[in-house]
């Protein structure tokens, strides 16, 4: 009887566990491909395009936080060897005092970063392949009365906002490689089509920022190319 129940117990096992086995097929089948490494379509192995990429010296302290970022999300398991890309980028980063109290005293501070760069060939006339913008928030709650936590809370905040504009634009890169998009081409004729900005900070409660279609008809967050912005 023992025996009969063990054997039922590890037949459900077995079936539970054969459509997670089966799920990297359906995909793959589906389409589905991982961002990074090789690529059947165009050979390309986007983890060793990225070891190739310089980036280029930021400002100031956050900024190279940012630059250390980049560097370690791009080597990934290293040595970095960069020789055939730079990367350049050009943040900023903006603190906004909210949670206005009576006596004029702010509750928490809401920190915002953007960050535009470009990338680009390593050679005697450098060629410009792609480009793109990001933006991400973050804050802490304020402690007037401790000023050695205020300190250490504001440098953790911005450390922050530096990590997280360093793995979208890695992401953002990685993009390019895979698509490897060419320049658009315009489009004349046809209405023009706009797509919501999950990144983006909105002006209001009313609003919802949103991008315009490149000159193909494809969002640029799609293809890892950057383009103006409509809000």
């Amino acid at each position: 009887m023992a025996h009969s129940r063990f054997l039922l117990r590890s037949a459900r096992l077995a079936l539970a566990i054969a459509p997670l086995v089966a799920l990297p097929v359906v995909l793959s089948g589906c389409g589905f491909q991982p961002l990074y490494g090789e690529n059947g379509k165009n050979n390309v192995d986007v983890n060793s395009e990225l070891k190739e990429i310089y980036v280029a010296n930021i400002p100031e302290r956050t900024g190279q936080q940012l630059r250390l970022a980049l560097q370690q999300q791009m080597a990934a398991d290293g040595p970095e060897d960069p020789h055939k890309y730079t990367l350049i980028v050009m943040p900023s980063f903006n603190a906004e005092a909210i949670d206005i109290h009576s006596d004029n005293t702010s509750g928490r501070t809401r920190i915002t970063g953007h960050a535009h760069w470009q990338l680009l060939t390593v050679e005697q006339n450098p060629k410009l392949l792609a480009q793109g913008d990001t933006t991400t928030m973050d804050g802490y709650t304020n402690t007037y009365e401790q000023y050695f936590a205020q300190t250490l809370n504001n440098e953790t905040a911005m450390g922050r906002v530096a990590q997280t504009l360093g793995e979208q634009i890695t992401q953002q890169v990685s993009t390019w490689f895979r698509t490897q998009a060419a320049p658009a081409v315009s489009r004349d004729q046809g209405p023009k089509a706009f797509y919501p900005i999950p990144t983006a900070m909105p002006e209001s409660d009313k609003e919802v920022p949103m991008e315009q279609e490149g000159a193909d008809a494809i969002p640029d967050m799609a293809t890892g190319r950057g383009g103006p912005s409509q809000y």
